[in-house]
């Protein structure tokens, strides 16, 4: 898998982080199963520094996707799109695509093959 991809699902790890911990119910619940929540600055000081490493392209196009869906960047299992569970066309099973980040034909959001 290649680096860039790495650090894109890092970053939307750091982003669903940063979103629970400021959702107002979601926190309470977290807490009252014995979370500590804690570190919000931290997060996003993380976010800003990892967002720099990756290229601009993707990370507008990372953040137009969120925009709309909890997670824009998911891998491809059993030959489906994980966020829509659409199958894929076999064309992206090809070696040619195996070491890049495709587009889902039906939802738009980013995947990438394990």
């Amino acid at each position: 898998m290649k680096e860039e991809f790495r650090l894109l699902i890092a970053l939307q790890d750091l982003d669903i982080m940063i979103k629970e911990t400021k959702d107002q119910s979601t926190s309470e619940e977290l807490k009252n199963l014995g979370f500590k929540l804690t570190g919000l600055k931290e997060l996003q000081e993380a976010r800003v520094k990892l967002a720099r490493k990756i290229p601009p392209v993707l990370i507008n196009r990372y953040e137009k996707l969120m925009e709309h869906y909890t997670m824009a960047i998911l891998p491809v299992t059993s030959d489906k799109c994980l966020g829509c569970f659409v199958r894929l066309p076999s064309v992206f099973f090809s070696a040619a695509h195996s070491h890049r980040l495709l587009t889902c034909e039906n939802c738009g959001r980013m995947l990438y093959l394990l």
